[in-house]
């Protein structure tokens, strides 16, 4: 990238409106140099993301099919139990599977973020900021916001035609990027967008759904699940959450709203339960559940995972497992064995709340570059299609000083 020094590609991002943060912890944020995949390697990760989106389509079918699993499988909350159930197992709309390509040539899906994904200002804007210096190659998520835009009109149920609205915790700054980017796709279909927090909603006397006292008939949501309901502590010695207590006044009337039609949540409420971690033990635990070609999948694609009430402590060597909580997804509820030392392995066993962790097996990632890093592949599905790849490349795991490339396809 001689052409483009790190300053200036700053000045370049502060004048999207939208990205604002090119440092981080005063380190760049950002790779200029691109990560270029092949049309068969895009066409690899594109095609086993919508298949995880096909295994997760099947559990939803499963789950709804056999209630008993929310409670003893999953033992959700009340509150956890009544979205679902409100949901009737809607549960997708946009979603970003996690995937790496491992050493032994095999890729492997850690998760799917399909309640919240973020990371769409990133993906869409680094690639429009840099393919210009790169015109050998095709930008795949030069069509991202057409799909977004064709996967809300699929979405959209409800009888009304109003404006739509951002449903987001307005007190954390880190996804404002991609709330200023979903706000400029919904205001292209024409209308206000409103933007606010569950606490600016309410019923009007018409019974429509109002945000900041205006009527809306679309809602975006980008406030976790986990969040609108009961919250609960994950380990043993943590104080209880000072906000534990659902958010029933807010997410009740919703619900209500969008079970008659007159509001259209995205993503719906069901991801409670896809969003849970205890559905890829599900896969494993309960395999003779899904369809032959599920299964397939899931032992093609998802590592091996049990939920941790089914695991002896004990028998989990540390280099060969990976604890995550049911809801976590970074930090302090990811612990990573073969990254950690010992002493904090054993210290992590000793405290989590087995209910609300599973094992995933370890797999190992093949570096990528000179500098050996990790590289994560993050493929947004849009109502079940693939549409848009973005590239994390961290040292280690859950690594804070991880760099976000631009990702482009070599033209054949």
């Amino acid at each position: 990238m001689s052409a483009l020094d790190y300053g200036e590609f700053a000045q370049r991002v502060y004048a999207t409106g939208m990205l604002s943060d090119p440092w981080l912890n005063g380190r760049e944020r950002f790779q200029l140099e691109p990560v270029i995949l092949t049309p068969a390697q895009l066409t690899a990760f594109y095609a086993a993301a919508e298949r995880i989106a096909q295994i997760y389509q099947e559990l939803a079918e499963i789950v709804w099919a056999n209630p008993s699993l929310l409670d003893e499988f999953f033992e959700l909350t009340p509150f956890q139990k009544v979205m679902w159930l409100a949901s009737e197992g809607r549960w997708h709309g946009i979603a970003r599977v996690d995937l790496f390509l491992c050493t032994d040539g095999q890729i492997r899906a850690c998760e799917m973020n399909s309640d919240t994904p973020s990371g769409e200002a990133e993906t869409v804007l680094l690639n429009q900021l840099l393919h210009e210096f790169h015109p050998e190659t095709i930008d795949p998520n030069a069509q991202f916001a057409d799909c977004f835009q064709q996967m809300l009109q699929a979405s959209q149920s409800a009888i009304c035609n109003l404006q739509s609205a951002i449903i987001y915790p307005t007190d954390m700054p880190e996804d404002l990027s991609m709330i200023a980017l979903y706000r400029q796709w919904l205001a292209a279909r024409g209308g206000e967008v409103l933007l606010g927090s569950p606490y600016n909603l309410a019923r009007d006397d018409a019974d429509n759904v109002t945000v900041l006292g205006k009527p809306v008939g679309l809602i975006v949501r980008h406030y976790k699940t986990d969040w609108w309901g009961e919250r609960e502590i994950i380990w043993a010695n943590q104080q209880p959450y000072a906000d534990e207590e659902p958010l029933a006044r807010e997410l009740l009337p919703l619900l209500e709203a969008a079970h008659e039609g007159r509001v259209t949540v995205v993503n719906p409420f069901g991801a409670v339960v896809t969003q849970n971690k205890l559905s890829m033990a599900l896969m494993w635990e309960r395999q003779e559940l899904f369809s032959p070609q599920a299964q397939a999948w899931i032992r093609a694609y998802v590592p091996e995972t049990r939920r941790m009430t089914q695991c002896q402590p004990n028998d989990l060597m540390r280099k060969d497992w990976v604890l995550k909580s049911a809801y976590g997804c970074e930090g302090d509820s990811v612990i990573i064995g073969a990254f950690v030392k010992p002493k904090d392995w054993f210290l992590s066993l000793s405290a989590l709340i087995p209910r609300h962790w599973v094992a995933q097996r370890f797999f190992n990632v093949a570096p990528f570059g000179d500098a050996g890093l990790l590289p994560n592949y993050g493929v947004y599905v849009l109502g079940g299609k693939a549409a848009g790849i973005f590239t994390r490349l961290s040292r280690r795991g859950t690594d804070y000083s991880a760099v976000t490339a631009p990702t482009f396809v070599r033209e054949e």
